[in-house]
This record gives C-alpha cells, sequence and structure tokens, in this order.
C-alpha cells in the first residue's frame, strides 16, 4: 500500500510538485467552476479555455517556454475575447453564445496554427495538453498565487455572486456592484484558466473546473457545501490520476481529468442528492 499510494510522491520531487500544483489549481479553479455551473455557463469555461490560445503562442514565439510571456499572452488573449464578444452581443443581433462561441473557435484555430507552424509538435502538445509532471519553483508560486487570490476574490464578492446566480435582474436593480461582480467573476475564470494551462494546457484545464463541480451536484445542496465537495473531488482526482500516470506511464493530464470523469459517474450514480439511485429510491421520512 506504501508503495502503491505513498512512495511516487515521498521518493521523487517532480511528483510532490505536480501534487501541489493540482492542488493549488483544485482549491482556486474548482469554486469558480462552481459558479459557472450555477450561472449556467460551464460552456463559457470551455470557450474560454480555447481562447487563450493565441496569446499563450505568441507569448511562446517571443520567449519561448517562458512561464511570465505565455501567462501575460494568455491572459491578454482571454480578456480580450471576453470584452469583444461581449460588444459584439450588445451591438448586434447575434446572442451571447453565438459570438462567444465564433471568438473560441478564431482563437483555438490561431493559436493551433502559430505553435504548428513556428514551433514543433512537441511544444504544441506541451501547450494543448500541459506539462504538470515538469512545474518549477516558479510555476507552483503562480498557482499558488492564483488560488490564494481567487479565494480572497470570492470571499469578498461570495453574496453578491450568490444573488446573481439566483436573480442578477433583482442585483442590478439593488446594487451598484451588479457590474464590478460580474467582470470580476469573468477575470477570475480567465485567470484561473491561465494559471491552470501551465500545468494541465488549454484543453484538459477547464476539466478540472467543470468536471468536479458537476459530480459535487450529486453531494451537496448549499453553494458552501458544494464548493467543499467539488474541491474534494478535485484534489482526490489529482491525487488518483497522478498515480495512475506513474504506475501506468499514461500522461497525466488526461489521466486526472478521467479520473474525475470515474468520480461524476459515481456521484451520477449513488450521490445522495438527485442521482440515478436517489431518485430511483427516494428518502421516505418517518412518520409519528
Amino acid at each position: 500500500m506504501w508503495e502503491a499510494l505513498v512512495q511516487p510522491f515521498a521518493e521523487f520531487g517532480f511528483m510532490r510538485r505536480a501534487l501541489l500544483g493540482c492542488i493549488a489549481i483544485s482549491v482556486g479553479a474548482t469554486p469558480v467552476g462552481v459558479f459557472l455551473l450555477l450561472r449556467r455557463m460551464s460552456l463559457t469555461g470551455d470557450a474560454m479555455a480555447h481562447a487563450i490560445l493565441p496569446g499563450a503562442a505568441v507569448g511562446y514565439l517571443v520567449a519561448g517556454l517562458s512561464l511570465g510571456a505565455m501567462t501575460i499572452g494568455g491572459l491578454l488573449a482571454g480578456i480580450a475575447v471576453a470584452l469583444l464578444s461581449g460588444f459584439v452581443t450588445r451591438v448586434t443581433a447575434l446572442r451571447e453564445d453565438a459570438s462567444l462561441a465564433a471568438f473560441y473557435l478564431i482563437s483555438l484555430a490561431l493559436g493551433v496554427l502559430i505553435v504548428s507552424t513556428r514551433g514543433s509538435n512537441v511544444d504544441l502538445m506541451h501547450v494543448l495538453f500541459g506539462t504538470v509532471l515538469a512545474l518549477n519553483n516558479s510555476a507552483l508560486i503562480l498557482l499558488c498565487s492564483i488560488a490564494s487570490f481567487t479565494l480572497f476574490a470570492l470571499a469578498l464578492l461570495f453574496r453578491p455572486l450568490v444573488l446573481e446566480c439566483a436573480d442578477p435582474q433583482f442585483l442590478r436593480a439593488v446594487s451598484r456592484l451588479s457590474a464590478v461582480t460580474h467582470f470580476t467573476f469573468l477575470a477570475l475564470v480567465v485567470l484561473n484558466l491561465v494559471g491552470g494551462f501551465h500545468a494541465l494546457g488549454t484543453l484538459m484545464v477547464v476539466g478540472i473546473m467543470i468536471v468536479p463541480a458537476a459530480a459535487a451536484r450529486f453531494w451537496a445542496a448549499s453553494i458552501g457545501g458544494l464548493i467543499l465537495a467539488a474541491v474534494a473531488i478535485a484534489v482526490a482526482a489529482s491525487v488518483c490520476g497522478l498515480l495512475v500516470s506513474y504506475h501506468f506511464g499514461l500522461p497525466s493530464g488526461p489521466a486526472i481529468i478521467l479520473a474525475a470523469g470515474l468520480a461524476y459517474g459515481l456521484s451520477l450514480t449513488f450521490g445522495p442528492a438527485g442521482s440515478f439511485a436517489a431518485r430511483a429510491y427516494p428518502y421516505r421520512h418517518v412518520e409519528a
């Protein structure tokens, strides 16, 4: 048991760094994913994850595999796509989901084109699927800083965020924080996607944000409970995915997301809140 579960982390520094990076992503990105689900914006997270690719690619062309250049490029690209899609929605007849889909598909194609024509296939794989087993100290500092800032921002804006999920029109009517809350939340989405892509890549990072949040829906009803359950599932999936990757030689990023997918399947089937089993065998209160 020790050799299977603990020894990889105790013996190898790269496994410990990978675990710490995944925990930081789980603590920072997964609560954001919970609010994305509550706001029915799950696919927005996926779109924004693809939208950061051209900025990261440009940063790669300018400075190579530089943490700072690729982070800044990804942030600028993600924010640009969010602002452009919102602008198009407000000045044309196109709906927000269609506008965002168009911009993110253009961004994804542009990013893949830039990396594939100016770099190698290995570079493209690193950008798309991440290098969680090769995280250095600078990357860990970035991931932990983003997680800390995200938790602080969510704690500060928790009540308006909850109210916006329930009734955004009411929040606009009674508070001036509506616009601040909305744009701060979008900035947190982009920030966590940009930070997480260094570990899991632009294609996998949204998985650790959304899948554990979806699985938590079957274990808790309150928002606090959803966040705690989602973070616990994300951390457990990270540990399981890294161990499977180590023992069987599989890619770490996909293994982590598949572990989260397995947790989602089990939650969907056996969770106590709205799962298949809960609906098939509803709990009956004992009447006096």
